[in-house]
């Protein structure tokens, strides 16, 4: 895997890192009911969704899927891929690791679930169904991500094995 892809990797797994301190603040906030920064002079009311299974899934679902990225990143030396697998392993990766945690975001944020269209045994919108649709795209990608990096290795350690 080139230097440059990997970094790429790198870069947004640490950017879903990032994202998950931005959401375990605003899961902070939802449970405080207001911003407090002591020993600022900021006392703020507000009124987010406060589901702590909700946040916890997007907070999780940000560190999770950051850790992915950086294990790809750093052990792209160990996966050998042709050119437009590497391509389909990027890219499913990044779909798959960024939907997930942005759709587990929204869920937090709208009270929804995404798990059923219609709602299921939660709460029923177009909130939710756009949600559970735009699943799909990261539940195929991350078949493709793990079958490719799987792959990769596999053809480094027959190469390996080779020498």
């Amino acid at each position: 895997m080139p230097d440059r892809t990997r970094a790429l990797f790198l870069l947004n797994g640490f950017g879903l890192l990032a994202l998950s301190l931005l959401i375990g603040w605003t899961w902070f906030f939802a449970l405080l009911e207001r911003i407090v920064l002591w020993p600022l002079p900021i006392d703020i009311a507000i009124r987010i969704p406060d589901d702590g299974r909700a946040w916890r899934m997007a907070h999780m679902e940000a560190i999770t899927h950051g850790l992915v990225l950086l294990g790809i990143g750093a052990g792209g030396r160990l996966i050998i891929l042709g050119s437009t697998q590497l391509k389909w392993l990027f890219w499913s990766a990044l779909a798959t690791t960024w939907l997930f945690t942005i759709q587990a975001t929204l869920n937090a944020l709208l009270g929804t679930r995404g798990l059923a269209f219609g709602g299921g045994p939660f709460k029923p919108g177009l909130a939710n169904d756009v949600i559970y649709l735009s699943g799909y795209i990261p539940v195929v990608g991350v078949h493709i991500m793990i079958s490719l990096a799987l792959l990769g290795v596999w053809h480094f350690l027959k190469q390996q094995k080779n020498k």
